[in-house]
């Protein structure tokens, strides 16, 4: 599984932190991380939480990527923006708990984390607890085991349900205001990573029209 990685501005100190818990957990799983910044605080391509879903959509619509972590402040911002884009299903998670409900229950591919609410002492032991409880079985598993059959049901209907309410992904980005879309793949590593994954080649040309 590709897993990328994106932080907004207020967090993006933590960004470090945060990739190397997660590939502490998910690599020896043979999963790989792409992280796609913001990488400190002095960045020279910021983010704010609405560019995070931007990135996330191109990344998940494209195929360049197979789950998203993201979050902010309160991790309610980055979820909202996910969650306004198609074929993006993305869960607040606060806890490990969260995390193993969201994919055994939910089978999303993105979530949101509070990167300062609560981000205390031991905050990184918490990631590490809820990054092994997200990837700890396949997505959709059910929970309780009885209840598997409905729950996957109902993620069905939730993803035809979203197919209608949302457009495709190509129309939206070139209608929304271009230097926001420019801005949110401006990363310093997201033409590497983004080419050499992509496996949607409209969307590939939308996004080489947009930052040209």
């Amino acid at each position: 599984m590709k897993i990328a990685l994106i932080n907004e501005n207020s967090q993006a100190a933590k960004n470090e932190m945060i990739c190397n818990t997660l590939k502490s957990v998910v690599e020896p799983t043979g999963h790989t991380v792409f992280n796609y910044g913001m990488y400190s605080a002095e960045d020279e391509h910021p983010l704010t939480y609405v560019q995070n879903g931007i990135l996330a959509a191109v990344l998940l619509n494209s195929g360049a990527a197979d789950f998203v972590i993201t979050g902010c402040g309160t991790g309610e911002g980055a979820m909202l923006a996910c969650n306004s884009f198609p074929q993006v299903l993305c869960g607040h998670v606060e806890s490990p708990l969260d995390a193993y409900l969201f994919s055994q229950v939910n089978d999303g591919n993105c979530i949101a984390l509070p990167f300062a609410e609560n981000f205390g002492w031991g905050g990184e032991l918490n990631l590490t607890y809820i990054f092994e409880k997200l990837f700890c079985a396949p997505g959709g598993g059910g929970y309780p085991k009885e209840r598997v059959v409905p729950e996957q049901r109902n993620k069905k209907i939730l993803d035809e349900v979203k197919k209608v309410t949302h457009r495709d992904l190509v129309s939206i980005l070139k209608e929304l205001d271009r230097d926001l879309v420019v801005g949110a793949l401006s990363g310093e590593h997201f033409a590497e990573y983004f080419y050499a994954n992509c496996k949607d080649d409209a969307i590939a040309a939308c996004v080489k029209e947009l930052l040209a």
